[in-house]
């Protein structure tokens, strides 16, 4: 089975389903990357803050070796950590990332948030009250910082995640290449219509992260909602006869969205993609979207203060 593509604004094409590997542990996300491959995923989303590249990368590696695959087949991408954002350290990072994931070239490198922080320490540079330090690198000078990484032949497209309508406006007066995509949580509960309608006028795909609800985040409270327990989508399930997760992926795939769901074990993995042999109906897809109450699964509650804070707007 092969994935339907969707062509970027530049002509390149990316699977519209991928694995995602946000919360892959260690020690589970090679052999989850394997079984992906094997099962037909050719899109593998990555981040340097996952922390856990090193293991996609001997996946991928084991697979190509094995002749299942090859590089080219594969679309792969990875994201700029928040304490890499001035100019002069972009290239680093992603020479970095590559290194892990012993790949000459990514197909794809996001910005992963428009904020900052503080360069040269931990991952999260945290204060001693623990709050996070800042940097006050503006996100368009890592932008044109980005867009030299594509003329050097390191990856053949650029976008941005988790950037609200006016960053990717300011984003968009200084580009001399447009973001190819914006990667946004982005399920029932946070249909992100209004920012879906913009990025789309923009010739901006949107790639949906959290399509299941981030069920195992390591910040969920026991009262917090679990939407693949949510009774009506479970009743849409039962209609189908598929699971909830697949409804939750066949939802986006059907609004046109390119689609990562998480998985490290194999039946999961497979059953996410096995997604392609339905189609819900247009009573079901309104059902679904009159679920959106503007429910963040990853807020980022503690850094509101900084100033590139992406979600005090509506947008």
């Amino acid at each position: 089975m092969s994935v339907p593509d969707v062509i970027l604004n530049n002509g390149l094409k990316i699977p519209i389903l991928g694995l995602g590997t946000w919360g892959s542990p260690k020690g589970e996300t090679e052999q989850a990357v394997k079984d992906a491959i094997d099962i037909g995923y050719r899109h593998i989303d990555c981040a340097y803050v996952y922390q856990n590249e090193d293991e996609v990368g001997a996946g991928i590696e084991a697979k190509i070796a094995e002749g299942v695959v090859k590089r080219e087949e594969l679309f792969i991408t990875s994201k700029l950590w928040n304490t890499f954002h001035k100019p002069e350290l972009v290239r680093e990072a992603l020479e970095t990332t590559l290194k892990n994931l012993r790949l000459d070239y990514l197909d794809l490198y996001l910005v992963h948030w428009p904020m900052g922080y503080k360069e040269g320490g931990a991952l999260f540079p945290n204060d001693d009250i623990g709050k996070v330090q800042h940097s006050d690198v503006d996100y368009v000078d890592t932008w044109k910082a980005m867009e030299k990484l594509v003329e050097a032949g390191l990856v053949k497209s650029i976008g941005i995640s988790n950037f609200n309508k006016r960053q990717i406006e300011r984003v968009l007066e200084v580009a001399s290449i447009v973001p190819v995509t914006n990667q946004i949580e982005s399920h029932p509960y946070l249909t992100q219509e209004k920012l879906i309608e913009f990025c789309k006028s923009k010739n901006i795909t949107i790639t949906a992260y959290s399509p299941l609800g981030s069920p195992s985040r390591p910040w969920a409270k026991p009262e917090d909602p679990v939407l693949l327990e949510d009774a009506k989508i479970v009743g849409i399930a039962k209609k189908y006869g598929k699971t909830p997760a697949q409804i939750l992926i066949r939802y986006q795939l059907q609004r046109g969205n390119i689609v990562i769901p998480k998985s490290v074990t194999k039946s999961r993995i497979a059953s996410n993609f096995d997604v392609f042999n339905f189609e819900l109906n247009t009573e079901d897809i309104a059902t679904i979207s009159s679920f959106n109450c503007n429910g963040r699964f990853v807020p980022m509650d503690n850094h509101r203060s900084h100033k590139y804070y992406p979600f005090n707007d509506e947008f």
